[in-house]
């Protein structure tokens, strides 16, 4: 690894490797090299799609902004290219998809990431056959479609037959977190150049860069969800598992890693904390 500069949130890292140990010091952790950096998980934003990751780690709460303008759920589209058995969804099924799972009662009722109507879209997966379907060449092609609605911290999947049109399922969870998406990476990452304690980060890319940090545009943002340990954080994350929360992993474009990894952004209250040393 090369020099490790100390400055402002601990330390930016100049090279491929980050080195990170509790909250506060840098463990060997391998994070994306100076020369593929941004071309990091989610288009630089971190994670897979939210069918692989129903069932990893993280956290929910409910944060809601101003009054938002009455939004309208789009007509379904024409079918479009389709895809067969079990090849990947293609681009028009997947926008079709989509809106067929959304219907009135869902975007009215929930909220995304930034306050607008309507839950946020984490991600579309082509749906394994049932077990009766397995080795017949003509079985329906479904698709789940995962959305999390920040309004009351729900992960709410859908079930949609493409050759019908309909939803066949509908599953809602909470306390299950799947991997950030891009647009919530972005998110968390304006949450913290708003609020104070993003000075250290910008102090940070100030000396890296001998530029101000203005905009998260400077920077190619990897994320991962953060689960609160009884006891181990500040009291405004105790609900991180419950809440979604975020930490994240900053990079200047073209230039090194900066830690900020000691920050989370609870994005259901839309409010920044420090993790204790």
């Amino acid at each position: 690894m090369r020099k490790i500069v100390h400055r402002h949130l601990g330390k930016v890292v100049a090279g491929a490797g980050i080195a990170v140990a509790g909250t506060a010091v840098m463990v060997a952790v391998t994070l994306p090299g100076t020369a593929g950096a941004d071309d990091t998980a989610n288009g630089g934003a971190g994670g897979q799609s939210a069918g692989q990751a129903a069932g990893q780690a993280a956290g929910q709460g409910g944060g809601q902004q101003g009054a938002v303008a009455p939004g309208v759920v789009e007509e379904a589209p024409a079918e479009g290219e389709r895809g067969k058995g079990r090849d990947p969804l293609t681009d028009d099924e997947m926008e079709r998809v989509e809106k067929l799972a959304l219907n009135q009662q869902l975007f009215r009722s929930s909220e995304s990431v930034d306050g607008d109507r309507g839950p946020q879209r984490l991600g579309i997966d082509l749906a394994e056959p049932e077990a009766s379907e397995v080795d017949d060449p003509n079985a329906p092609r479904r698709a789940d479609v995962s959305f999390y609605d920040y309004r009351d911290d729900t992960l709410v999947t859908k079930t949609v037959n493409l050759d019908t049109g309909k939803v066949e399922r509908t599953g809602t969870q909470r306390g299950v977190q799947p991997p950030l998406t891009r647009a919530e990476t972005v998110e968390a990452a304006e949450l913290l150049l708003a609020d104070p304690l993003g000075a250290g980060l910008k102090a940070d890319y100030k000396d890296a860069t001998g530029k101000e940090l203005t905009t998260t545009d400077q920077l190619r943002l990897t994320s991962m969800v953060f689960r609160a340990s009884p006891g181990a954080q500040p009291a405004a994350l105790d609900k991180c598992g419950e809440h979604r929360c975020a930490r994240l992993f900053p990079k200047v474009v073209n230039g090194p890693w900066i830690d900020a990894r000691s920050l989370v952004i609870d994005l259901s209250t839309r409010k920044v904390a420090a993790l204790k040393n």
